[in-house]
């Protein structure tokens, strides 16, 4: 069947994760005929909640909301909504016990970065030598100023291989900065790009102070914040179809006219796909339109990373210190994290038992475990962490695998990702793995890309006013002055011939 056109000018955005509801709603806001295709069954994409045949709450990971994004802030405090906890502390463990205590940041006198954050962070067990041996990798960070130049640079070594170039100790490397990664990236540092190293670091802990400070949803994503926003999508006038899997495109005079879902055609004078790598790989192995184009078929050079979520209701009461916790050192290459959903999530404040979340990163050798082997390795690492856990029966459980889920920023990688922009007249890209100069990550990424595909949008159709985007919090002076430093070295080097492999 094929849509109606209206006088309006119709957007199609495929994928309904923080990205598309971004775009969807601002264009619709501006008076766009906005359509929202989504392949699941709810909108939300990987952070969308739903409630199992028991009617308990899950979803696919706990995702945090970190200081710096304050895009999301700025968002649901329009929409009206308070879906957040008070800021947390969080702790890391290893199978030796607890590793690392974090206070809240912001609460503590301000010190120019990076003291702050090795000044304050309490470490039981890594000696101050280690930790001093981070202090050289200060020149990276400085050098990594987001810049295309500085993602070409960085991007050809893995994050491993810049931390050993820079002196980072193995004891520093593999209790501090690989489980960072693993939670962060989602792979061991062999297989991270050290550009994307460099900028999640920056971002989340080292650019200011306060940047580690995370909040958290008070129930499910889905339910305390899609679930509202989608409904303001609906009243500023647009549609959002779920179970829709886009299969092709057509194409005339070089831009999209219309997105295809099996026998339904949705005609466009803009289109927006704000899908993730997997996402994208399967419409463009179905689609001959954009196989056609180089810049798509390099998509298949990119790669995702394996997750799983697990959710366990238990029959006592487990003190768990913190909300929030990281581990390392239980699997080699897979990183995970455990939360205090009674701690949490309001519906579990008052539950007599404990009901925990443990999500496991680059999780490929956890998949294939049924849910009976996958619930004894969770409670197995519990225990390693808070040996009562190993006392306590599960009397529910959740078990979500996520093949492929999240982004791979690989070493190489950054020379296929897409920025906003395509060859296409008027089909714009977005998601938490597109080219951005804005700085930002994760969560804050998707959503930003896609208020800035909205603003692709209304410049190409020459209607509405664009969104305003917050930009991250500028560098301090003292960083400001040395990137400025290095920035006249750089240049003043150009002029010299150069021999080396870059």
């Amino acid at each position: 069947m094929t849509t109606e056109r209206t006088e309006r000018k119709q957007v199609v955005v495929v994928g309904a994760g923080w990205a598309g509801l971004g775009a969807a709603y601002h264009l619709a806001r501006q008076g766009y005929a906005v359509t929202l295709l989504e392949a699941g069954a709810y909108p939300g994409g990987l952070v969308a909640g739903w409630q199992t045949p028991q009617g308990r709450a899950v979803e696919a990971g706990i995702h945090g909301f970190w200081y710096p994004y304050r895009n999301i802030f700025a968002l649901t405090d329009h929409l009206g909504i308070q879906p957040f906890t008070e800021w947390t502390r969080s702790a890391q463990y290893s199978p030796h016990g607890l590793e690392v205590e974090s206070p809240l940041f912001q609460a503590q006198p301000y010190l120019p970065t990076p003291l702050g954050t090795f000044l304050y962070t309490d470490f039981k067990r890594l000696p101050l030598i280690d930790r001093l041996s981070a202090l050289p990798l200060l020149q990276a960070l400085i050098d990594f100023d987001n810049s295309d130049e500085a993602w070409q640079k960085y991007d050809r070594i893995t994050a491993r291989e810049l931390f050993r170039q820079y002196g980072v100790s193995a004891r520093l490397y593999h209790e501090s900065f690989e489980p960072m990664l693993l939670v962060g990236l989602f792979a061991p540092g062999e297989q991270c790009s050290a550009a994307a190293a460099l900028g999640m670091l920056y971002y989340f802990i080292l650019a200011h102070q306060p940047d580690f400070d995370v909040r958290w949803c008070r129930g499910t994503v889905g339910a305390q914040i899609f679930r509202p926003w989608t409904e303001a999508i609906a009243r500023a006038g647009g549609k959002i179809l779920a179970n829709h899997r886009v299969s092709d495109v057509q194409v005339e005079n070089n831009r999209v006219t219309a997105v295809v879902c099996g026998d339904e055609v949705f005609e466009a004078d803009a289109v927006v796909f704000a899908v993730g790598i997997s996402g994208l790989k399967k419409i463009v192995q179905q689609s001959a339109q954009l196989r056609e184009r180089q810049e798509f078929r390099d998509i298949r050079n990119l790669g995702a990373v394996d997750v799983l979520a697990t959710r366990l209701w238990c029959d006592r009461k487990v003190n768990i210190p913190l909300p929030s916790n990281a581990c390392f050192g239980f699997h080699p290459t897979t990183g995970w994290t455990f939360f205090d959903l009674n701690a949490i999530h309001d519906e579990y404040r008052n539950e007599p038992g404990t009901v925990v979340e443990a999500d496991y990163y680059h999780a490929n050798q956890l998949l294939a475990l049924d849910d009976d082997q996958v619930l004894r390795q969770v409670q197995q690492d519990l225990a390693g962490c808070i040996p009562a856990f190993g006392e306590a029966k599960i009397l529910d459980h959740s078990v979500v695998r996520i093949p492929q889920g999240v982004t791979h920023f690989a070493p190489g990688s950054y020379r296929y990702l897409l920025p906003a922009t395509t060859s296409f007249n008027n089909l714009f890209m977005a998601g938490d793995w597109i080219v951005t100069r804005h700085g930002s990550w994760s969560q804050e990424k998707a959503y930003v890309t896609g208020l800035e595909a909205a603003n692709h949008v209304i410049a190409a159709l020459g209607q509405g006013q664009p969104a305003e985007i917050l930009p991250v919090i500028p560098d301090e002076p003292h960083i400001q002055a040395l990137r400025s430093v290095n920035r006249w070295v750089r240049q003043g080097l150009q002029g010299l011939p150069s021999f080396w492999l870059p």
